[in-house]
């Protein structure tokens, strides 16, 4: 039997055997991702507005903006940790104006681009490395494999730290939803306990973020790595066996998590700005 070398040649950028509308996929998570890029960025730098919380008896809070740091300057919210605006923001005319959500906002932001899943999404789609599966890629990327061992994407790495500030957000944000049920009559100042639509949205994002967050790939390796037998390990056993089902139906949890926490935010700034009036259940 004779052998000789084949060789293999790169598929023009675009070029695919492949009949089914490959670019459907690539196109929505540009779409989509893109959106919630300018989204937030809008929310990250509008420190002057006090839209990120809805008073007249109820205490819900957009959830980019939890947990609140410092109010912004001139605006009493009543959910600030440390108080009024921090005195050592910088005050210089080319400097952003301070806004809570400047704070916070990278843990969740690094946290999601960070994710295994979304790396593979948004490399498709906005880089097109590859733009789909069996189609070719731009030809000014070169054939040489660089992986994420190198600078820039070497930063990618710090998604296993950043979920433990996730984490911790997840309980900060059930905290929020929780007190989402306590309505104050602006009369008396009494607090009880109700039902209003906003309380159920806030409930469902926490629920939804805690699911995208416990079935993080990381955290699966956190629970069981490191163990030849968990079957010697029960507790672990049972934690690795919860995440790992939350982990299947991670590409749901992290495509409905985030469109469910923009629809929150969004739902809390028009009830502060009185542009929609919160349906009362109970």
């Amino acid at each position: 039997m004779s052998h000789g070398n084949v060789a293999l040649r790169q598929a023009a950028f675009g070029q695919t055997a492949r009949r089914d509308a490959w670019w459907v996929q690539p196109l929505v998570v540009f779409l989509v991702f893109s959106g919630f890029v300018v989204y937030s960025t809008w929310i990250a730098f509008n420190g002057n507005s006090s839209y990120f919380y809805s008073g007249n008896g109820t205490h819900y809070l957009a959830p980019f903006y939890s947990p609140v740091l410092f109010d912004a300057p001139g605006v009493t919210s009543g959910h600030a940790w440390f108080g009024p605006a921090p005195s050592w923001w910088p005050r210089w005319k080319w400097f952003p104006t301070f806004s809570p959500a400047l704070l916070i906002l990278w843990v969740p932001a690094g946290f999601r681009f960070t994710c295994y899943y979304y790396r593979g999404a948004y490399y498709k789609a906005f880089w097109a490395d590859p733009p789909s599966c069996g189609v070719g890629e731009p030809g000014f990327r070169g054939t040489r494999y660089r992986g994420e061992q190198k600078w820039p994407l070497r930063i990618q790495n710090v998604h296993r730290y950043l979920l433990y500030f996730a984490l911790a957000f997840i309980a900060i944000f059930a905290y929020d939803a929780a007190r989402a049920f306590i309505f104050t009559d602006p009369g008396t100042g009494q607090a009880r306990f109700g039902v209003g639509m906003g309380s159920i949205i806030l409930l469902a994002n926490a629920i939804l973020l805690g699911g995208y967050t416990m079935g993080c790939h990381s955290l699966r390796h956190l629970v069981g790595g490191g163990i030849d037998r968990l079957s010697g390990r029960p507790v672990r056993q049972r934690a690795y066996g919860c995440v790992s089902c939350l982990n299947r139906g991670h590409m749901k949890w992290a495509w409905v998590s985030l469109f469910w926490v923009a629809f929150a935010d969004i739902y809390v700034r028009l009830c502060a700005t009185g542009v929609w009036h919160d349906w009362r259940i109970l």
